[in-house]
């Protein structure tokens, strides 16, 4: 039984496909916009599922390559406790005054994460950009492949949406037009037949 309308769906499905005299012009649209909007979906999500990760792959590869690991020493003891976040939990790490070199050799002093309770003196790395001033961290590998991969199903997964979210309207529209002949059709002969109905 499960076979029987497994195969009924299918002919339903082809039926625009075939060569049928009752198949309308309105069908054939809908059998090429539902191809096209299938093949742009899956080819189109993956390309832009690809070009997004890669260029995330490469921003965040940039990132890592302007920041550099710098040794510094809290020029304070840090605090024993730590800050509550946005979310109300409370972080690991607590913010400490911090000194350390750059690479040409001037001194700079920034508030950078630290263990709490960390005694004066303690080192501690930082990252630092080309002018020798605090920046975030940079991703390692392994997280910025993750990001990048999720970066590029999201963006592979609204295109196809948005794809086929078009397609659909362009199919309501073709409902649309085919119900409005309809009507048309339907004043031109309903007459007639009410006439052969009551004769």
């Amino acid at each position: 039984m499960a076979v029987t309308r497994h195969g009924s769906a299918d002919r339903v499905r082809l039926w625009r496909w075939r060569s049928n005299p009752l198949r309308r012009r309105s069908d054939r649209v809908e059998a090429w916009i539902v191809l096209l909007t299938w093949v742009l979906v899956v080819l189109g999500g993956a390309i832009a599922g690809l070009v997004a990760a890669g260029a995330a792959d490469r921003a965040l590869a940039a990132q890592r390559a302007k920041a550099h690991a710098v040794s510094a020493v809290l020029t304070e003891r840090a605090p024993k406790s730590s800050q509550a976040t946005t979310d109300g939990s409370r972080s690991d790490t607590v913010l400490a005054r911090v000194r350390w070199t750059a690479p040409g050799g001037s001194t700079h002093t920034g508030r950078t994460e630290a263990e709490p309770g960390a005694a004066a003196g303690t080192r501690v790395t930082v990252w630092t950009d080309r002018t020798g001033e605090l920046v975030d961290a940079p991703l390692n590998p392994a997280e910025a492949t993750i990001q990048a991969a999720a970066t590029g199903v999201l963006a592979g997964t609204g295109t196809g949406a948005a794809v086929w979210t078009v397609g659909r309207l362009a199919r309501v529209r073709l409902d649309r037009r085919r119900l409005a002949e309809w009507d048309m059709e339907w004043e031109r002969v309903g007459p007639q037949w009410r006439k052969r109905m009551t004769g």
